[in-house]
């Protein structure tokens, strides 16, 4: 087909050749002006379990529960804690939010980029067997190691592109993968950082967040996030893994190390607090074994499946690691920002307005958990897909995913509205907190398409190595978000709070599909 690339006439869905011609028809100019017809590709395919859509199932459900186990373990958590007093369950969730907050910042940049450079370069290393390269034989030869082709657009290399500097050790059945052991170490490291930040800043964070010195919250406040700062080593480290098996599309190991985890947490947390007598303390240890445990497990698992003792130094490949982490990290820290100014703006216009605002927040959140399982699964199937250069794969993926998370979205805001009209009262018994979480309900069940979108688009980015866009994009955003919130709050308090994050996710997500629209970045192969 004239104008058209050899790579765009494929389709992984095993779709016949008129059907790979639609996939990719052109207008008779010879090129695209827009990728926004990615959209509505192939859409009456949406509800068919083919090979593509059970892969994304595949990789998104597991991904899904493993998301969502930690949070009802807290609950329960939670639920225990309780039962020790009022003073212990406020002292306890300050410490929580403290250690939540510290480890966010760390964690979402090491899970992103680890689970897009281990599908790379486990592509690339497969495609080079699969090209016919003897690497047994070339092992035998030369014990040292042999630096694998660079992918597609070695040329670009940084965040911009998914290059892949990879260096493969072939002796034996395990396969040696650079970013895995970068991310083991990094995440060892910085976990082994925030533990001594914590212990040491932890009387001083707990000041910030408002508890005073002759406060009766101190000591059980500062005894839990000592003894819990403890786990970040395992808390980092298990991550870095699920990242790495992530990568892999094995989303169901995280998903059983997760939830074993969990359930011994929770049956230590009774033996531990009321039988041994150890209160939050005991809470605190109970969590730190379930998180050892589970980096334990994963550990366990990943040294069968590949060599994770890097050859020598010069294999660890950490400057493009830590380039797009850095990256991510200012991402994180934009994104954090708007949520927390959004929650520092409710407080001040008193406890009703905080009290409504906690409980559609949570809710608003809580059902990101879903879109994750999605955006996982459309980062690592797009991860491998560019790496190989394989453009047909990353526009059905990515037309899958983005439809799947349009259906999920419109279900949720039907779910939501349903929920939160007639079970408010579930959440709270103060009439004027229901009264004003109404009024907020058109934002949180109104805006799921569109946070649906937006958290399966950072998904699709990861998954494109487009990093830079990523910060970047977010940090603009964030800049017309933050004035907004300032501005609408003071002039429509609550409804303004969530009129201004509705703004918030607008743009975010348009911003995702202008840079796919415009066929710009990795995206430019549209224009071909």
């Amino acid at each position: 087909m004239e104008g058209v690339p050899d790579e765009m006439v494929k389709d992984p869905s095993g779709m016949s050749g008129k059907d790979d011609e639609r996939l990719v028809s052109q207008p008779s100019s010879g090129a695209r002006k827009s990728g926004l017809f990615i959209f509505f590709l192939d859409i009456r395919r949406v509800f068919r379990l083919d090979e593509l859509g059970q892969e994304i199932l595949k990789i998104a459900v597991p991904a899904a529960l493993a998301l969502a186990a930690d949070p009802l373990a807290s609950l329960v958590d939670t639920a225990f804690i309780g039962r020790l007093g009022s003073v212990e369950i406020a002292a306890v969730g300050v410490s929580i939010a403290i250690f939540n907050q510290v480890s966010k910042i760390c964690i979402y940049p090491l899970v992103s980029v680890t689970t897009s450079f281990v599908a790379e370069e486990d592509a690339t290393m497969n495609g080079s067997v699969e090209a016919g390269e003897d690497l047994e034989k070339t092992s035998q030869e030369n014990t040292e190691t042999e630096e694998l082709p660079p992918d597609h657009d070695s040329k670009n290399k940084g965040c911009t592109s998914a290059f892949v500097p990879t260096l493969c050790r072939s002796g034996g059945k395990r396969r040696y993968i650079p970013s895995i052991s970068s991310a083991l170490i990094v995440g060892l490291v910085v976990g082994l950082l925030q533990t001594v930040f914590l212990i040491f800043s932890a009387k001083w964070m707990l000041r910030i967040m408002g508890v005073k010195p002759g406060s009766s919250m101190l000591a059980p406040a500062l005894s839990y996030l000592t003894m819990r700062s403890l786990g970040a080593p395992a808390v980092l480290l298990s991550l870095a893994m699920q990242g790495v098996f992530r990568g892999f599309k094995d989303t169901r190991t995280p998903l059983y190390a997760t939830v074993i985890g969990d359930v011994t947490n929770i049956i230590l947390d009774p033996i531990l607090m009321f039988v041994l007598h150890m209160g939050v303390i005991g809470a605190a240890i109970a969590h730190v074994i379930s998180q050892y445990f589970i980096t334990l497990i994963l550990l366990s698992r990943l040294v069968l499946k590949v060599d994770i003792v890097p050859p020598s130094l010069k294999a660890l490949k950490f400057s493009r690691f830590l380039q797009c982490g850095f990256l991510l990290l200012a991402r994180v820290i934009a994104v954090t920002f708007c949520v927390t100014l959004a929650a520092s703006l409710a407080a001040r216009d008193g406890l009703t307005s905080m009290a409504a605002f906690q409980i559609c927040l949570q809710l608003w959140l809580a059902t990101s958990l879903l879109a994750d399982g999605l955006a996982v699964a459309g980062q690592a199937i797009l991860a491998v897909s560019f790496s190989k250069g394989q453009n047909a794969e990353v526009v059905s993926a990515t037309a899958r995913v983005l439809q799947f998370s349009i259906l999920l979205g419109v279900a949720l805001t039907v779910l939501l509205g349903v929920v939160v009209h007639f079970g408010s009262g579930i959440f709270t018994k103060d009439i004027d907190v229901q009264k004003m979480i109404h009024k907020g309900l058109p934002f949180v069940a109104g805006t799921q398409t569109i946070n649906s979108l937006a958290f399966v688009f950072d998904g699709i980015n990861f998954g494109a190595s487009d990093y830079t866009f990523s910060a970047y994009s977010m940090v603009a955003v964030a800049a017309v978000s933050i004035p907004s919130l300032i501005f609408l709050s003071s002039a429509h308090g609550f409804i303004g709070i969530w009129f201004a994050l509705t703004i918030y996710m607008t743009i975010r997500t348009l911003a995702s599909v202008w840079r796919m629209g415009a066929a710009r970045g990795p995206w430019s192969f549209l224009r071909r």
